[in-house]
């Protein structure tokens, strides 16, 4: 037996949908109205007819639900009382303004849909209290419930689908400021390091042409990096199916890359590691990295340090990151600077993973950023080599 395609096979939408709809709801009515007309014998010729002139005028309304929502509910609702009224026979058309309201309330229209409903029940209500005996009270008590349970369910829909909708903004948005992240700290970084660099480069191209063209190479790797990271953002944002790129995975076993990065532009570097490394999981891993180069390129970028301090502290439960330098503190950085996207960024970094981060001048001179990474479901201790 063949494998059912789904693709071949597809639910109708739009005005197919509301033609299938309009077209079904007649089949029932019909065959409810005939039913009944032969277990309670034949109806006068001008009422037969306007009994199927109605039944046909109110399912066909159904195709204008989508363009005239409210309009069409009303045409069903007085529509459907006025066949009631003129013929002796009690089909189901009733059917069809139950649809309506339902459709008014999952659109979020409860006024139109309360008024509709309310009108159906007053309408039910007078006919009985005028003696007929074909509505009881019980029909109406019955007609009631139908009604408030049809529009607790439109509204319940619609609440499900606007709670889908900004969810789903949610996530759009939570994914722009992850991508603006993780571009400002790529390409900031890189490109913060190749400015510092070329000026490096420019004052030693006289003096010490050895250090200038060591200067240069570092602007060149730093420019190649740039361009990787670059393309495979863009590339996750094309959704292409590239090669997948084979450098490691940006994490602190590339902190080394970081410091070369910063000595190079003439920012002395040291790294302090204490407590048993461990395996940090991916975002964890990630987050560590990206505050660890975020903060060199401020270092660089603002702060005239002589000396930048990168301190690991591997705990139980989290890891802790401190980076302090000697240099200007805060006078030559502002908290916002460059958008806000820096400190604020890092500290969003951190937060996304439960911990925290901080950043200021520190009360002997220089800056710090202080963060607190906790591990998650990961963190076990793995070897260290030697270094």
């Amino acid at each position: 037996m063949p494998p059912f395609d789904q693709t071949r096979f597809r639910l109708p939408r739009g005005a197919r949908a509301d033609a299938v709809l309009a077209g079904g709801v007649f089949v029932v009515v019909a065959l409810g109205a005939e039913g009944q007309r032969l277990s309670h014998g034949e109806d006068s010729a001008p009422s037969q007819i306007a009994s199927w002139l109605l039944i046909a005028a109110v399912c066909g309304t159904l195709l204008f639900r989508r363009r005239y929502p409210v309009t069409a509910g009303w045409f069903t609702v007085l529509g459907t009382g006025a066949y009631y009224l003129l013929s002796d026979i009690d089909g189901p058309l009733v059917i069809v303004p139950i649809v309506a309201l339902y459709a008014l309330a999952a659109q979020g229209r409860m006024q139109a849909a309360i008024g509709m409903a309310a009108a159906m029940i007053i309408g039910m209500a007078a006919i009985t209290l005028a003696g007929s005996s074909d509505v009881t009270g019980t029909a109406v008590f019955m007609l009631t419930g139908w009604l408030v349970a049809v529009v607790a369910l439109g509204s319940a829909r619609h609440s499900r689908l606007a709670y889908a909708e900004e969810e789903a903004r949610l996530r759009a948005t939570e994914e722009r400021l992850r991508i603006a992240r993780e571009l400002h700290d790529v390409i900031g970084h890189n490109i913060s390091m190749i400015n510092v660099q070329a000026g490096a480069a420019l004052f030693r191209l006289k003096k010490d042409p050895a250090q200038a063209e060591e200067a240069l190479g570092a602007i060149k790797a730093s420019s190649k990096e740039t361009l990787r990271e670059l393309r495979a953002t863009l590339g996750v944002l094309r959704r292409v199916d590239e090669q997948a790129p084979t450098a490691p995975a940006p994490g602190l076993a590339r902190a080394a890359e970081l410091v070369a990065s910063a000595q190079l532009a003439g920012l002395p570097v040291r790294i302090e590691r204490t407590g048993p490394e461990r395996s940090l999981s991916a975002p964890v891993d990630l987050a560590a990295y990206r505050i660890v180069q975020e903060s060199l390129t401020n270092a660089a970028k603002h702060s005239g340090a002589g000396q930048v301090t990168i301190r690991l502290a591997y705990g139980d439960r989290e890891l802790a990151l401190d980076i302090e330098d000697d240099g200007q503190g805060s006078a030559a950085r502002p908290a916002g600077s460059g958008g806000g996207s820096g400190i604020t960024g890092m500290t969003e970094r951190a937060r996304a993973l439960g911990g925290e981060l901080t950043a200021g001048p520190r009360p002997e001179g220089g800056f710090a950023v202080r963060a607190r990474l906790p591990y998650g479901t990961t963190g076990k201790p793995m070897e260290r080599s030697d270094r």
